[in-house]
Protein backbone atom coordinates (compact mmCIF):
# COMPACT_ATOMS: atom_id res chain seq x y z
CA UNK A 1 0.00 0.00 0.00
CA UNK A 2 1.34 3.42 -0.93
CA UNK A 3 2.27 5.64 2.03
CA UNK A 4 0.30 8.87 2.19
CA UNK A 5 2.98 11.45 2.90
CA UNK A 6 0.53 14.22 3.76
CA UNK A 7 -1.30 12.00 6.23
CA UNK A 8 2.04 11.06 7.80
CA UNK A 9 2.83 14.74 8.20
CA UNK A 10 -0.52 15.40 9.85
CA UNK A 11 0.18 12.71 12.45
CA UNK A 12 3.25 14.56 13.63
CA UNK A 13 1.07 17.13 15.38
CA UNK A 14 0.94 20.93 15.43
CA UNK A 15 3.75 21.35 17.93
CA UNK A 16 6.46 19.89 15.72
CA UNK A 17 8.82 22.53 14.40
CA UNK A 18 9.47 22.91 10.68
CA UNK A 19 12.94 21.36 10.74
CA UNK A 20 11.80 18.25 12.58
CA UNK A 21 8.81 17.97 10.27
CA UNK A 22 11.03 18.05 7.21
CA UNK A 23 13.36 15.40 8.67
CA UNK A 24 10.49 13.08 9.49
CA UNK A 25 8.82 13.55 6.13
CA UNK A 26 12.09 12.75 4.38
CA UNK A 27 12.46 9.66 6.56
CA UNK A 28 8.91 8.57 5.69
CA UNK A 29 9.67 8.99 1.99
CA UNK A 30 12.82 6.87 2.29
CA UNK A 31 10.93 4.15 4.16
CA UNK A 32 8.27 4.05 1.46
CA UNK A 33 10.85 4.60 -1.31
CA UNK A 34 8.60 7.33 -2.61
CA UNK A 35 8.61 11.09 -3.23
CA UNK A 36 6.48 13.90 -4.60
CA UNK A 37 6.71 16.10 -7.67
CA UNK A 38 4.92 19.16 -9.05
CA UNK A 39 4.80 20.55 -12.57
CA UNK A 40 3.35 24.06 -13.17
CA UNK A 41 2.16 24.75 -16.71
CA UNK A 42 2.24 28.56 -16.79
CA UNK A 43 5.62 29.10 -15.15
CA UNK A 44 7.24 25.86 -16.34
CA UNK A 45 8.47 25.36 -12.81
CA UNK A 46 9.14 21.76 -11.72
CA UNK A 47 9.76 20.73 -8.12
CA UNK A 48 10.92 17.33 -6.87
CA UNK A 49 11.44 16.01 -3.37
CA UNK A 50 14.83 14.49 -2.59
CA UNK A 51 13.50 10.92 -2.86
CA UNK A 52 12.38 11.40 -6.47
CA UNK A 53 15.97 12.26 -7.39
CA UNK A 54 17.03 9.02 -5.69
CA UNK A 55 14.39 7.01 -7.58
CA UNK A 56 15.52 8.43 -10.92
CA UNK A 57 19.21 8.16 -9.98
CA UNK A 58 19.56 11.84 -10.80
CA UNK A 59 21.96 14.35 -9.28
CA UNK A 60 19.93 17.14 -7.59
CA UNK A 61 22.40 19.59 -9.13
CA UNK A 62 20.94 18.73 -12.55
CA UNK A 63 17.50 19.77 -11.39
CA UNK A 64 14.23 17.92 -11.95
CA UNK A 65 13.00 16.59 -15.29
CA UNK A 66 10.47 18.84 -16.96
CA UNK A 67 7.13 17.28 -17.85
CA UNK A 68 7.65 17.47 -21.67
CA UNK A 69 10.93 15.54 -21.32
CA UNK A 70 9.65 12.92 -18.90
CA UNK A 71 8.87 10.50 -21.76
CA UNK A 72 12.61 10.42 -22.63
CA UNK A 73 13.24 8.64 -19.33
CA UNK A 74 10.40 6.15 -19.66
CA UNK A 75 10.80 2.77 -21.30
CA UNK A 76 9.58 3.09 -24.91
CA UNK A 77 7.06 0.33 -24.34
CA UNK A 78 5.44 2.42 -21.57
CA UNK A 79 5.35 5.84 -23.27
CA UNK A 80 1.75 5.28 -24.42
CA UNK A 81 0.77 4.45 -20.82
CA UNK A 82 2.40 7.69 -19.68
CA UNK A 83 0.40 9.69 -22.27
CA UNK A 84 -2.84 8.11 -21.13
CA UNK A 85 -1.96 8.85 -17.51
CA UNK A 86 -1.30 12.54 -18.23
CA UNK A 87 -4.50 12.99 -20.22
CA UNK A 88 -6.55 11.25 -17.54
CA UNK A 89 -5.03 13.45 -14.83
CA UNK A 90 -5.79 16.65 -16.74
CA UNK A 91 -9.38 15.74 -17.57
CA UNK A 92 -10.43 14.38 -14.19
CA UNK A 93 -10.76 15.68 -10.67
CA UNK A 94 -9.73 12.46 -8.93
CA UNK A 95 -6.17 11.08 -8.67
CA UNK A 96 -5.19 8.56 -11.36
CA UNK A 97 -2.31 6.13 -11.34
CA UNK A 98 -0.25 3.87 -13.56
CA UNK A 99 2.84 1.67 -13.37
CA UNK A 100 5.77 2.54 -15.62
CA UNK A 101 9.35 1.52 -16.14
CA UNK A 102 11.93 4.27 -16.06
CA UNK A 103 15.64 4.29 -16.74
CA UNK A 104 17.67 5.14 -13.69
CA UNK A 105 20.58 7.51 -14.02
CA UNK A 106 20.18 7.60 -17.78
CA UNK A 107 21.14 3.93 -17.98
CA UNK A 108 18.75 1.79 -20.03
CA UNK A 109 20.20 -1.34 -18.46
CA UNK A 110 18.93 -0.15 -15.06
CA UNK A 111 15.16 -0.07 -15.44
CA UNK A 112 13.04 0.59 -12.36
CA UNK A 113 9.37 -0.16 -11.82
CA UNK A 114 7.54 2.87 -10.46
CA UNK A 115 3.97 3.66 -9.53
CA UNK A 116 2.91 7.20 -10.45
CA UNK A 117 -0.17 8.86 -8.91
CA UNK A 118 -1.18 12.19 -10.46
CA UNK A 119 -3.84 14.77 -9.72
CA UNK A 120 -4.40 18.20 -11.27
CA UNK A 121 -3.45 21.44 -9.54
CA UNK A 122 -6.58 23.54 -9.97
CA UNK A 123 -6.92 27.32 -10.13
CA UNK A 124 -9.81 29.39 -11.48
CA UNK A 125 -11.76 26.29 -12.39
CA UNK A 126 -9.06 24.72 -14.55
CA UNK A 127 -5.84 22.78 -14.20
CA UNK A 128 -2.66 24.82 -13.88
CA UNK A 129 -0.33 21.94 -13.20
CA UNK A 130 0.06 18.43 -11.89
CA UNK A 131 0.94 17.10 -8.47
CA UNK A 132 2.28 13.56 -8.29
CA UNK A 133 3.57 10.92 -5.95
CA UNK A 134 6.16 8.53 -7.37
CA UNK A 135 7.03 5.25 -5.63
CA UNK A 136 9.77 2.80 -6.59
CA UNK A 137 8.19 -0.68 -6.52
CA UNK A 138 11.04 -2.47 -8.29
CA UNK A 139 11.76 -4.79 -5.36
CA UNK A 140 8.11 -5.76 -5.02
CA UNK A 141 7.66 -6.45 -8.71
CA UNK A 142 10.96 -8.33 -8.85
CA UNK A 143 9.82 -10.54 -5.98
CA UNK A 144 6.49 -11.11 -7.72
CA UNK A 145 8.26 -12.06 -10.95
CA UNK A 146 10.51 -14.44 -9.02
CA UNK A 147 7.48 -16.02 -7.38
CA UNK A 148 5.75 -16.29 -10.74
CA UNK A 149 8.83 -17.87 -12.28
CA UNK A 150 9.13 -20.26 -9.34
CA UNK A 151 5.49 -21.28 -9.76
CA UNK A 152 6.05 -21.78 -13.48
CA UNK A 153 9.12 -23.92 -12.88
CA UNK A 154 7.27 -25.91 -10.20
CA UNK A 155 4.38 -26.52 -12.57
CA UNK A 156 6.76 -27.62 -15.32
CA UNK A 157 8.56 -29.91 -12.87
CA UNK A 158 5.25 -31.46 -11.83
CA UNK A 159 4.26 -31.95 -15.47
CA UNK A 160 7.63 -33.56 -16.21
CA UNK A 161 7.30 -35.78 -13.15
CA UNK A 162 3.80 -36.84 -14.22
CA UNK A 163 5.06 -37.60 -17.72
CA UNK A 164 8.05 -39.52 -16.38
CA UNK A 165 5.77 -41.47 -14.07
CA UNK A 166 3.48 -42.32 -16.97
CA UNK A 167 6.44 -43.49 -19.06
CA UNK A 168 7.95 -45.56 -16.25
CA UNK A 169 4.66 -47.17 -15.32
CA UNK A 170 3.99 -47.99 -18.98
CA UNK A 171 7.48 -49.47 -19.23
CA UNK A 172 6.93 -51.58 -16.12
CA UNK A 173 3.58 -52.79 -17.43
CA UNK A 174 5.28 -53.81 -20.67
CA UNK A 175 8.01 -55.68 -18.80
CA UNK A 176 6.06 -57.40 -16.03
CA UNK A 177 3.38 -60.01 -16.60
CA UNK A 178 -0.21 -58.86 -16.31
CA UNK A 179 -1.08 -59.19 -12.59
CA UNK A 180 -4.78 -59.52 -13.48
CA UNK A 181 -4.15 -62.67 -15.53
CA UNK A 182 -2.35 -65.15 -13.24
CA UNK A 183 -1.71 -68.70 -14.46
CA UNK A 184 -4.64 -71.09 -14.11
CA UNK A 185 -3.59 -74.47 -12.71
CA UNK A 186 -5.63 -77.29 -11.19
CA UNK A 187 -5.97 -77.14 -7.40
CA UNK A 188 -4.15 -73.79 -7.23
CA UNK A 189 -5.17 -70.17 -7.00
CA UNK A 190 -2.66 -67.45 -7.87
CA UNK A 191 -3.15 -63.70 -7.35
CA UNK A 192 -0.79 -60.74 -7.62
CA UNK A 193 -0.89 -57.18 -6.39
CA UNK A 194 1.65 -54.65 -7.65
CA UNK A 195 1.32 -51.20 -6.08
CA UNK A 196 3.67 -48.50 -7.42
CA UNK A 197 5.01 -45.73 -5.20
CA UNK A 198 3.04 -42.49 -5.28
CA UNK A 199 6.12 -40.36 -6.02
CA UNK A 200 7.76 -40.72 -9.41
CA UNK A 201 11.24 -40.49 -7.90
CA UNK A 202 10.49 -43.53 -5.71
CA UNK A 203 9.45 -45.89 -8.48
CA UNK A 204 11.86 -48.76 -8.16
CA UNK A 205 12.84 -52.17 -9.41
CA UNK A 206 10.28 -54.45 -7.75
CA UNK A 207 9.22 -57.40 -9.89
CA UNK A 208 7.41 -60.74 -9.80
CA UNK A 209 6.99 -63.86 -11.88
CA UNK A 210 4.36 -66.60 -11.79
CA UNK A 211 4.44 -68.91 -14.80
CA UNK A 212 4.37 -72.64 -15.61
CA UNK A 213 7.83 -74.13 -16.08
CA UNK A 214 8.58 -76.58 -18.94
CA UNK A 215 8.44 -79.54 -16.54
CA UNK A 216 4.94 -78.65 -15.32
CA UNK A 217 5.93 -77.01 -12.06
CA UNK A 218 4.95 -73.42 -11.26
CA UNK A 219 7.80 -70.90 -11.22
CA UNK A 220 7.21 -68.32 -8.48
CA UNK A 221 9.48 -65.36 -7.82
CA UNK A 222 9.56 -61.85 -6.38
CA UNK A 223 12.52 -59.49 -6.26
CA UNK A 224 13.76 -55.97 -5.85
CA UNK A 225 16.64 -54.16 -7.55
CA UNK A 226 18.40 -51.39 -5.60
CA UNK A 227 17.84 -47.80 -6.66
CA UNK A 228 14.91 -45.97 -8.21
CA UNK A 229 13.85 -44.56 -11.54
CA UNK A 230 14.65 -45.75 -15.04
CA UNK A 231 18.04 -47.32 -14.16
CA UNK A 232 16.39 -49.58 -11.56
CA UNK A 233 13.58 -50.48 -13.97
CA UNK A 234 16.11 -51.30 -16.70
CA UNK A 235 18.07 -53.57 -14.33
CA UNK A 236 14.84 -55.16 -13.16
CA UNK A 237 13.92 -55.98 -16.76
CA UNK A 238 17.31 -57.58 -17.41
CA UNK A 239 17.14 -59.61 -14.21
CA UNK A 240 13.61 -60.87 -14.73
CA UNK A 241 14.17 -61.72 -18.40
CA UNK A 242 17.35 -63.56 -17.44
CA UNK A 243 15.41 -65.60 -14.86
CA UNK A 244 12.71 -66.50 -17.38
CA UNK A 245 15.36 -67.70 -19.81
CA UNK A 246 17.42 -69.58 -17.23
CA UNK A 247 14.31 -71.23 -15.82
CA UNK A 248 13.89 -73.03 -19.15
CA UNK A 249 16.85 -75.21 -18.15
CA UNK A 250 14.74 -76.82 -15.41
CA UNK A 251 17.50 -76.26 -12.85
CA UNK A 252 16.52 -75.78 -9.19
CA UNK A 253 15.99 -72.36 -7.65
CA UNK A 254 19.32 -72.14 -5.80
CA UNK A 255 21.20 -72.80 -9.03
CA UNK A 256 19.19 -70.07 -10.78
CA UNK A 257 20.24 -67.69 -8.00
CA UNK A 258 23.89 -68.60 -8.58
CA UNK A 259 23.61 -67.56 -12.21
CA UNK A 260 21.67 -64.40 -11.43
CA UNK A 261 24.31 -63.42 -8.89
CA UNK A 262 26.99 -63.71 -11.58
CA UNK A 263 24.87 -61.56 -13.88
CA UNK A 264 24.48 -58.77 -11.31
CA UNK A 265 28.16 -58.93 -10.34
CA UNK A 266 29.43 -58.55 -13.88
CA UNK A 267 26.70 -56.60 -15.69
CA UNK A 268 25.11 -54.26 -13.11
CA UNK A 269 27.51 -51.55 -11.94
CA UNK A 270 27.07 -50.48 -8.29
CA UNK A 271 23.83 -52.42 -8.05
CA UNK A 272 22.51 -55.18 -5.84
CA UNK A 273 19.23 -57.05 -5.83
CA UNK A 274 17.18 -59.33 -3.63
CA UNK A 275 14.95 -62.21 -4.71
CA UNK A 276 12.98 -65.25 -3.65
CA UNK A 277 12.71 -67.91 -6.34
CA UNK A 278 10.94 -71.23 -6.09
CA UNK A 279 9.19 -74.04 -7.94
CA UNK A 280 5.85 -75.37 -6.74
CA UNK A 281 4.95 -78.89 -7.79
CA UNK A 282 1.16 -78.95 -7.93
CA UNK A 283 1.12 -82.75 -7.73
CA UNK A 284 3.31 -83.21 -4.63
CA UNK A 285 2.61 -79.69 -3.23
CA UNK A 286 6.32 -79.25 -2.52
CA UNK A 287 7.68 -75.73 -2.79
CA UNK A 288 11.45 -75.85 -3.50
CA UNK A 289 12.85 -72.36 -3.01
CA UNK A 290 15.91 -70.23 -2.41
CA UNK A 291 16.45 -66.64 -1.42
CA UNK A 292 19.05 -63.92 -1.93
CA UNK A 293 18.89 -61.43 0.92
CA UNK A 294 15.12 -61.23 0.63
CA UNK A 295 12.27 -61.42 3.13
CA UNK A 296 11.13 -65.02 3.55
CA UNK A 297 7.64 -66.00 2.36
CA UNK A 298 4.76 -66.25 4.81
CA UNK A 299 2.79 -69.48 5.17
CA UNK A 300 -0.83 -69.28 6.31
CA UNK A 301 -2.12 -72.57 7.70
CA UNK A 302 -5.26 -73.16 9.75
CA UNK A 303 -5.64 -69.50 10.68
CA UNK A 304 -2.02 -69.02 11.71
CA UNK A 305 0.58 -67.09 9.72
CA UNK A 306 4.32 -67.76 10.10
CA UNK A 307 7.46 -66.81 8.21
CA UNK A 308 9.28 -69.71 6.59
CA UNK A 309 12.84 -70.37 7.77
CA UNK A 310 15.03 -68.93 5.01
CA UNK A 311 17.83 -70.97 3.46
CA UNK A 312 21.25 -69.37 3.23
CA UNK A 313 21.71 -66.74 0.51
CA UNK A 314 23.35 -63.33 0.18
CA UNK A 315 22.28 -60.31 -1.87
CA UNK A 316 22.64 -60.70 -5.61
CA UNK A 317 25.74 -58.78 -6.61
CA UNK A 318 27.18 -58.67 -3.08
CA UNK A 319 29.83 -61.40 -3.33
CA UNK A 320 31.08 -64.14 -5.62
CA UNK A 321 31.46 -67.80 -4.72
CA UNK A 322 28.87 -67.78 -1.93
CA UNK A 323 26.55 -70.73 -2.61
CA UNK A 324 22.80 -70.47 -2.27
CA UNK A 325 20.88 -73.15 -0.40
CA UNK A 326 17.62 -74.82 -1.37
CA UNK A 327 14.72 -75.22 1.06
CA UNK A 328 11.85 -77.68 0.68
CA UNK A 329 8.44 -76.74 2.08
CA UNK A 330 5.52 -79.16 1.77
CA UNK A 331 2.20 -77.38 1.49
CA UNK A 332 -1.20 -78.76 2.53
CA UNK A 333 -4.71 -78.24 1.18
CA UNK A 334 -6.03 -74.95 2.51
CA UNK A 335 -2.57 -73.37 2.84
CA UNK A 336 -1.80 -69.92 1.47
CA UNK A 337 1.74 -68.91 0.49
CA UNK A 338 2.55 -65.20 0.39
CA UNK A 339 5.68 -63.76 -1.22
CA UNK A 340 6.33 -60.01 -1.18
CA UNK A 341 8.89 -57.25 -1.53
CA UNK A 342 9.99 -55.04 1.35
CA UNK A 343 7.81 -52.14 0.18
CA UNK A 344 4.88 -54.04 1.68
CA UNK A 345 6.21 -53.86 5.24
CA UNK A 346 8.69 -50.96 5.36
CA UNK A 347 7.62 -47.45 6.26
CA UNK A 348 9.71 -44.45 7.21
CA UNK A 349 7.54 -44.00 10.30
CA UNK A 350 7.83 -47.51 11.72
CA UNK A 351 10.31 -50.35 12.22
CA UNK A 352 10.48 -53.28 9.83
CA UNK A 353 9.48 -55.73 12.57
CA UNK A 354 6.31 -53.74 13.21
CA UNK A 355 5.41 -53.98 9.53
CA UNK A 356 6.08 -57.72 9.50
CA UNK A 357 3.88 -58.20 12.55
CA UNK A 358 1.07 -56.33 10.82
CA UNK A 359 1.40 -58.55 7.75
CA UNK A 360 1.36 -61.72 9.85
CA UNK A 361 -1.74 -60.55 11.71
CA UNK A 362 -3.57 -59.58 8.52
CA UNK A 363 -2.47 -62.70 6.59
CA UNK A 364 -4.34 -65.04 8.94
CA UNK A 365 -7.63 -64.07 7.30
CA UNK A 366 -6.54 -64.54 3.67
CA UNK A 367 -8.61 -67.38 2.17
CA UNK A 368 -7.00 -69.65 -0.41
CA UNK A 369 -10.12 -69.89 -2.56
CA UNK A 370 -10.77 -66.13 -2.61
CA UNK A 371 -7.27 -64.73 -2.96
CA UNK A 372 -8.21 -61.62 -4.94
CA UNK A 373 -10.36 -59.96 -2.25
CA UNK A 374 -8.12 -61.49 0.40
CA UNK A 375 -5.02 -59.67 -0.86
CA UNK A 376 -6.97 -56.41 -1.13
CA UNK A 377 -8.09 -56.75 2.48
CA UNK A 378 -4.55 -57.53 3.61
CA UNK A 379 -3.26 -54.35 1.96
CA UNK A 380 -5.99 -52.32 3.64
CA UNK A 381 -5.39 -53.92 7.06
CA UNK A 382 -1.69 -53.03 7.11
CA UNK A 383 -2.36 -49.37 6.34
CA UNK A 384 -2.71 -49.30 2.58
CA UNK A 385 -0.06 -48.94 -0.10
CA UNK A 386 3.37 -47.55 0.72
CA UNK A 387 3.57 -44.02 -0.73
CA UNK A 388 7.37 -44.08 -0.70
CA UNK A 389 8.19 -47.45 -2.27
CA UNK A 390 6.84 -50.02 -4.68
CA UNK A 391 5.32 -53.21 -3.34
CA UNK A 392 4.72 -56.60 -4.94
CA UNK A 393 2.51 -59.19 -3.26
CA UNK A 394 2.18 -62.66 -4.73
CA UNK A 395 -0.27 -65.13 -3.20
CA UNK A 396 -0.80 -68.85 -3.90
CA UNK A 397 -3.72 -70.82 -2.47
CA UNK A 398 -3.58 -74.64 -2.24
CA UNK A 399 -7.05 -76.03 -2.89
CA UNK A 400 -6.50 -79.79 -2.79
Amino acid sequence: MMVDVMSAAALLGPDTDAEMLAVRLAHAQRLGNMGWAEWHFHTGETTWSDQVYTIFGRDPGEGPIALPRLAEHVDPADVAALDRLLWSALRGAEPVQAELRIRRGGNWSDLRDVRVVLEPLMSGGGPVGLHGVIQDITGRRRAERMMSESRRQLLEARERAAEERHVMLALREAILPDPTCPPALPDLRVAVRYVPAEKTANLGGDWFEAAPAPDGRLLLAVGDVSGHGLPAIAHMAQLRHALVGLAMTGRPAHRLLDWLNELVLHQFRDTTATAVIGHLDARTRVFAWGQAGHLAPVLVREGKATRLDPPRGVLLGAAAGRPYELAMTRLLPGDVLLMFTDGLVERRTRDLDVGLDLVLAAARDVPGRDLEPGLDKLLADIGGPNPEDDACLLGVGILG
